[in-house]
């Protein structure tokens, strides 16, 4: 036997070897020979070779390079059929394998990981890992997000959530990872924040109770009644999500994970520009803000309000302001004494009002004299009548 004869019995060996050992589910390397309706051709080393559909040979990434002639993959036997030559192989099938593998470690090593988002369905999104990887809606960010339709095609970074193999169940968090990274960040920011610090920050939310301002990647509360030296009703009012804002920290409380800032603080107060605005003997107008049983308050400015005092209210006599005035009624008031530094203003309304008349007095009415016919005084009438009737006892002391 020549020795052609004999590799070329050797060679029909070597395949007969392979095509009793291929079955179903098994793993093979091969290489693209063709593409061609739709379907890739691959040659595996088998006595005709196997066929890939191009779906399979992608994991749907964006940016994954098309399947090009002369590569080569590793795929998986779906069937084979010798009688029809036909040979059906999936590369999906061995990245879902190795996908759960490595969803797996990622799991177990608590890391982080990039996927793409491939769709946008009811309750979350899409991202392809080798298996169809699922986002709740409430887990994408940290905010509450409304609208996901911008989503598609979006690098998120996540963990694994929740992994089932046997019932294919894939549960991925994006917000795990940006929570861990914003509370490391946290610390870091607080730790340099210092009270009395004034920063620029951005307007990241508003509620009812106040506006939260990111100060360097952390979220600090500038409370409703801190927004604005006036009175605001709610913050929405004064402020919008995105607004560029100058801040003062008022407290830095780590244990709590807290920062108390101020929008009015960084502005001057009302108080600071009374003393430009305002002088003694100044007659302004105001509006009654509180009546109390000595006086009442009356704001003069936006955050300056004096006092006027139950005595300088009306040039009449009153039991109680509630008699003449009322809240939210506007006044002219003159300014008595202004102190700035102690926030104190002296006012009157009676000052700025005309004084009534005085009353005319009333005459003094006498009492008539007695009628003296005889002419004697009342005086001597009395020492007549005593000496008529003590005369005689009198008498006898001579």
């Amino acid at each position: 036997m020549s020795e052609e004869t004999k590799n070329q019995e050797v060679s029909n060996q070597d395949e007969l070897d392979q095509m009793v050992s291929l079955k179903k589910g098994d793993t093979v390397t091969g290489t693209i020979v063709k593409l061609e309706d739709n379907q890739a051709v691959v040659s595996i080393g088998y006595k005709y070779d196997g066929v890939i559909a191009l779906r399979e040979l992608s994991s749907a990434q964006p940016g994954e390079e098309a399947p090009q002639v002369g590569q080569e993959i590793e795929a998986k036997v779906v069937s084979i059929d010798d009688n029809k030559e036909k040979l059906v192989l999936s590369k999906r099938a061995i990245d879902s394998e190795n996908a759960w593998e490595k969803l797996q470690s990622y799991s177990d090593n608590n890391e982080v990981f990039e996927v793409v988002v491939t769709d946008v369905v009811k309750g979350g999104v899409v991202a392809d890992v080798g298996v169809r990887g699922f986002i709740p809606a409430s887990m994408v960010e940290r905010h509450f997000v409304e609208d996901f339709s911008d989503y598609k095609g979006r690098t998120l970074r996540v963990k694994v959530k929740e992994l089932d193999r046997e019932n294919n169940k894939v549960i991925l968090s994006q917000k795990d990872v940006l929570e861990a990274e914003y509370e490391a960040n946290k610390h870091k920011i607080m730790s340099e924040l210092q009270e009395g610090q004034e920063i620029v920050g951005t307007v990241q939310r508003l509620t009812q109770f106040g506006a939260f301002v990111d100060v360097g990647g952390v979220d600090g509360l500038v409370h409703v009644s801190e927004i604005a030296w006036t009175h605001v009703d709610k913050p929405s009012d004064a402020v919008s999500e995105g607004d560029q804002v100058k801040v003062k920290v008022l407290k830095v409380d780590p244990e709590k994970g807290k920062i108390s800032l101020s929008m009015k603080a960084v502005q001057p107060g009302p108080w600071e520009t009374a003393a430009e605005k305002f002088n003694i003997g100044d007659v302004v107008t105001g509006v009654v803000k509180r009546l109390v049983n000595f006086g009442a308050f009356v704001e003069i400015a936006p955050g300056v309000e004096g006092l006027v005092h139950i005595s300088q209210i009306s040039h009449k006599h009153i039991g109680t302001p509630h008699e003449v005035l009322k809240e939210g009624q506007e006044v002219q008031v003159k300014v008595l004494d202004l102190n700035t530094a102690e926030k104190r203003v002296s006012l009157s309304i009676k000052e700025t009002e005309e004084a009534p008349a005085p009353a005319p007095k009333a005459e003094k009415t006498r009492a008539p004299r007695e009628h003296n016919s005889g002419g004697v005084s009342h005086n001597e009438s009395m020492s007549v009548t005593l000496g008529e009737r003590f005369g005689d006892k009198l008498s006898k002391f001579k």
